[in-house]
């Protein structure tokens, strides 16, 4: 086996997002033990952090529902067959899918090894079902385990459990909330000064709970508790609705001055450090919860909604976060307690960091060997 590894991983971009964060830390991880790196994605706001970080990176629009991205079948071809690769690693359906059919059409001596990772409960379908297709595949969750296994027909021992992790480092309370960042924050967002924090950070779609979160505001405000709500993050591409919407809903609910969007911010642990609960309320049942490990990580009590990969984390760290799917009377209660008396969190070794890349890295290494 070469010592060094040339490893590929493709995914439709690197804007934001659980998944674009994973990949940025394995990239990192292989340059930091010798391994070539390369990312191949439609580009954003987080190329520049790969680069830097030392992988090279490849701005096709892979994931793109185009005719035209059929064209880089060829492109994938020739990069494979110009270079030495060993593991090319799909983190996405329709990149996926380009990537089989490329490996297909080349000769099994210049062919690397095929690993995908699923990250999501995505729709049953043959579309969906390339993400089992790896030559090991790997999942976030149990979760995301049984539901591939009674929904497709594949080898269970081709799957690997592979939790996502957390920088430990990065979680830092106190270096979070260091003075610097303590007045920019006064400066910037004064309305939430000497307030109770309640913070929904994610991305803003349907799927993410905004509603019942600003339902449980609403009750809140009723009690004459000082809260703020602050949604943490942006808009998905070509969703631009849903924010109008919500804003309605907070002129109706008189939320007006009890909200606050924030954008996508860099900065969102220090605003989970800032919290006093930080929430996940997906309708949708989550795959992994990588917000609920770095709000524990940095020791801000979480509440979340007990499906998917969300339930299953808070079962192992934290279980009295949890609250029965839908249930507003138990969140509405549990957030009452929270607030009253900050719960004890203690430390876990669980969904770390070195742990994530390291089972990545040794994956490959198996494969390549």
């Amino acid at each position: 086996m070469k010592k060094e590894l040339t490893v590929i991983q493709v995914l439709p971009s690197l804007v934001s997002g659980g998944v674009e964060k994973g990949t940025l830390e394995v990239a990192k991880f292989l340059v930091e033990k010798g391994h070539k790196s390369i990312v191949i994605s439609g580009g954003g706001r987080m190329v520049d952090q790969l680069i830097r970080e030392g992988s090279n990176h490849i701005q096709w629009p892979i994931g793109k529902k185009s005719l035209f991205t059929i064209t880089y079948l060829v492109c994938l071809i020739r990069l494979m067959q110009k270079t030495n690769v060993d593991i090319i690693h799909a983190r996405s359906r329709l990149p996926a899918w380009i990537v089989f059919i490329a490996l297909k059409l080349i000769s099994k001596k210049r062919r690397p090894h095929f690993i995908t990772t699923v990250h999501g409960f995505n729709s049953v379908s043959l579309y969906s079902s390339i993400m089992t297709k790896g030559d090991r595949v790997i999942v976030v969750s149990n979760a995301i385990k049984n539901f591939i296994l009674k929904h497709y027909n594949l080898d269970k021992n081709k799957i690997i459990l592979n939790y996502r992790g957390v920088d430990t480092m990065d979680c830092d309370r106190k270096k979070l909330l260091n003075k610097q960042w303590l007045m920019r924050w006064k400066k910037e967002y004064p309305i939430t000064h000497n307030k109770i924090i309640l913070s929904l950070p994610y991305r803003i779609t349907r799927a993410k709970g905004h509603e019942d979160f600003l339902n449980l505001l609403a009750r809140l405000k009723k009690d004459n508790l000082a809260v703020h709500g602050l949604i943490v993050g942006d808009e998905k591409q070509g969703n631009t609705g849903y924010k109008g919407s919500l804003q309605k809903k907070i002129n109706a609910l008189n939320l007006n001055n009890d909200i606050t969007f924030t954008g996508y911010r860099k900065d969102v642990k220090s605003i989970m450090a800032i919290s006093n609960i930080v929430y996940s309320l997906s309708i949708q049942p989550e795959s992994f919860g990588r917000t609920i490990i770095e709000s524990i990580k940095i020791k801000t009590p979480v509440l979340g909604y007990d499906h998917g990969g969300v339930g299953e984390q808070l079962k192992l760290i934290f279980p009295e976060g949890l609250v029965t799917f839908k249930d507003q009377e138990e969140l509405y209660q549990k957030t009452k307690t929270m607030i009253k008396r900050k719960p004890r969190i203690k430390d876990t070794k669980l969904f770390d960091l070195k742990s994530m890349t390291g089972n990545t890295l040794k994956i490959y290494t198996d494969l390549a060997s």
